[in-house]
């Protein structure tokens, strides 16, 4: 390649020739198209239609350093520091998990059950705050809460809901010790907890393992559901009678969550599985009184 005038074409080539060792095609097209959105904010159509457009250094450098980075099997959305869910664009740095398409499928089921009505949902362990910004925009009448106990995770939440004008209450809270007074009741409360076991972590990718935060994704093989146990039990003293629960859950554990909303007397308990056929999702509602 020209190093004086690399061109669209020149670059796309040279991230497949550069990654094929370590990525199949289509993820490095996926790279592709993610990075000259953010370098040149080109669409898919726009990287065909300008394969001999040149780039200034400044961009082929930058890019050079993706590769190097994409190498070390460092997630494209750390690198880019973006990521999208459910049609929205958010900031992401490492101190938060990176959304997936599960949990965007997660959200549709609150959104599909929720009718146009008033309602106050509270998200648990919010991270990017993806799930809460996302209920927020598509429930026209809801007030939405969120949490999380990383102080970090909170700012680039707050920063995501200002950037899509979402208006979200942000609050730092742990959820083995509550703060938020149990005198507020809400309509829905949501979590996406941790959930992989520490014997899980052989199947995880490395670019998950080595750089999303561990403290968002593993629990004891022991204590696999104190999240859920802590959430629900918590969650019997703020929701609304016949106030529902929504989690993203361990395919693995999924009759175990079914057992314990079941022991914690929730009523109208379902799991339910996600594109891939995996459980991934549960719901309940609290008992009317």
């Amino acid at each position: 390649m020209d190093q004086e005038t690399p061109t669209v074409g020149n670059v796309s080539s040279l991230l497949r020739d550069e990654l094929r060792q370590q990525y199949p095609p289509e993820e490095i097209q996926a790279f592709t198209e993610l990075i000259f959105e953010k370098l040149l904010n080109f669409t898919k159509t726009d990287i065909l239609l300008n394969r001999d457009t040149k780039l200034s250094n400044s961009v082929y450098f930058q890019i050079k350093d993706i590769i190097d980075q994409l190498r070390f099997h460092k997630p494209i959305q750390y690198i880019l520091g973006q990521a999208w869910f459910y049609g929205l664009k958010l900031r992401v740095t490492p101190e938060v998990l990176i959304p997936r398409q599960e949990t965007e499928e997660l959200v549709k089921w609150i959104i599909d059950d929720t009718k146009d009505i008033p309602v106050s949902i509270l998200d648990i362990g919010t991270g990017s705050g993806c799930i809460a910004i996302a209920l927020a925009l598509n429930i026209p009448m809801a007030t939405v809460t969120a949490t999380d106990i990383s102080e970090k995770a909170i700012a680039v939440a707050n920063e995501n809901s200002a950037e899509a004008g979402a208006g979200i209450d942000f609050v730092v809270e742990d959820i083995f010790n509550p703060g938020i007074a149990k005198s507020e009741k809400f309509d829905i409360i949501v979590s996406n907890p941790p959930y992989v076991t520490e014997s899980e972590k052989r199947l995880i990718d490395k670019n998950v393992l080595h750089f999303e935060p561990v403290e968002a994704l593993f629990v004891p093989d022991m204590q696999a559901l104190k999240y859920y146990m802590a959430i629900a039990s918590y969650a019997r003293e703020t929701l609304k009678p016949g106030g529902k629960l929504y989690f993203e859950i361990n395919e693995n554990k999924a009759a175990l969550v079914e057992e314990l909303l079941t022991r914690l007397m929730y009523t109208g308990i379902e799991v339910k599985k996600d594109i891939n056929g995996k459980f991934r999702m549960a719901r309940a509602a609290l008992r009317p009184h």
